[in-house]
């Protein structure tokens, strides 16, 4: 696999920016073409998800049906729409001896992903490496193996109908975790590692792999109400963060409130969502909350949990500085956002946070591919190096010299 991944991705480097859009115009036809067998494929992963008694949650994680295919299908025509970043040049200057130095982005070669759930994002994550000519190795999650090998089928179907190598896009079908352990010291063959899961699986990946790995997709979010905010527009930031999608990543875990402010914004907290969410605080804050019906202490580690569920941890604060001191013990590596009127302590906040993506005055959910502009995500990175944030088409690009002269015969 790792070969041929190599042998495509040669062949893809060089594809032009018509064949890969028509490769993914056929994917996008195909999955509303082939909707049946798919959906038969995936309601055998909902049986087995139902008997292994997997959460209605999860299960509806893990549901196609004709409006979420159609929805699939769509998104990968929104990527043909996007420019193609392989070719395009980053910067350009001449040198002081006549050379023309640029640098030009070239597709990064062969990409493996790690992924757990969601059947769409093995569609996501070959329509994006497809674009810009990188080949792609999948290993996706048990709970969704019918699922995934119908929709690898089609991929891989189209490819050859636009007359591009199948094993541009290849998965590995046995559920063997030594296959994974394998994948992951493939370095003659894979350029990066992208997980996506919880905190396990990027602690297996970061520690057993030969490759660079992406770590990100997690971490723990937080919203600090400053004593300058608007209340009233910061509790409905607030609750669109911690309750429209809990299980989302980029979803809220932990509210830091001035001190100055609390005593007047908790009890609305709590009022505006007392029916949905379990309130975990350290004392401070506990005693401005005694009416809210689902309150418990805070214990070691709560304020380190990413809690992808109703549950929200309060804690009240003196200013601004103590409020980033929290989050710099507490791994804020993903998306932070502050309420604030005042723009030095939003400055103050911008500039101290070190998470992949900041806010001011707006929601943590905002971290997402397409709400960024850039299409769909092949993941959400947390680290520091090559991509942070949500990975869209340049994420999946490196870059290489190019230098252009008159016979220069040397420096």
């Amino acid at each position: 696999m790792g070969k041929a991944a190599k042998d495509a991705a040669f062949q893809l480097a060089t594809a032009s920016t018509a064949q890969k859009n028509k490769a993914l115009a056929i994917i996008a036809d195909e999955l509303e073409a082939n909707s049946a067998t798919i959906l038969a494929a995936n309601a055998k992963d909902i049986e087995l998800g139902r008997e292994a008694g997997l959460t209605d949650a999860l299960l509806d994680r893990l549901l196609l049906n004709e409006e979420r295919l159609i929805g699939i299908a769509n998104d990968v025509r929104n990527v043909i729409g996007l420019n193609d970043p392989v070719g395009s040049e980053i910067d350009s200057k001449v040198l002081e001896n006549g050379m023309s130095l640029s640098r030009r982005r070239v597709p990064l070669g062969v990409v493996g992903v790690i992924y757990e759930a969601r059947p769409n994002v093995t569609i996501d994550i070959a329509a994006l490496c497809l674009k810009t000519g990188n080949a792609s190795i999948l290993r996706g999650g048990k709970e969704t193996f019918f699922s995934n090998m119908e929709l690898v089928n089609v991929i891989q179907s189209a490819l050859a109908k636009a007359e591009l190598p199948a094993a541009s896009v290849q998965y590995i079908e046995k559920p063997d975790r030594e296959l994974v352990s394998q994948l992951l010291k493939l370095d003659d063959y894979v350029d990066m590692i992208i997980p996506r899961g919880g905190a396990g699986l990027h602690k297996m990946c970061k520690e057993n792999s030969t490759i660079p790995v992406i770590i990100g997709g997690f971490g723990i979010s937080h919203i600090f109400v400053d004593e300058s905010a608007n209340l009233a527009k910061s509790i409905d930031v607030v609750e669109n963060a911690k309750v429209q999608r809990p299980s989302a990543c980029n979803s809220l875990d932990t509210l830091l409130v001035h001190a100055s402010v609390a005593a007047e914004f908790l009890p609305m907290l709590v009022e505006r969502m007392n029916e949905q969410v379990t309130f975990v605080t350290e004392p401070k804050a506990k005693a401005l909350m005694g009416n809210a019906k689902k309150l418990c202490d805070a214990v070691d580690g709560d304020f380190d949990t990413e809690w992808l569920s109703y549950t929200l941890g309060v804690k009240i604060v003196d200013d601004v500085k103590e409020a980033i001191d929290h989050m710099r013990v507490h791994n804020a590596s993903h998306s932070d956002a502050i309420m604030t009127n005042s723009l030095e302590n939003s400055e103050l906040f911008i500039n101290s946070v070190g998470s992949a993506a900041v806010y001011v005055n707006a929601s943590t959910r905002f971290t997402d591919g397409a709400q960024f502009g850039l299409g769909a995500e092949v993941a959400v990175s947390t680290q520091k190096l090559h991509a942070r944030g949500p990975m869209g088409l340049e994420e999946l690009t490196s870059y290489k010299w190019v230098g252009k002269a008159n016979y220069l015969p040397r420096s």
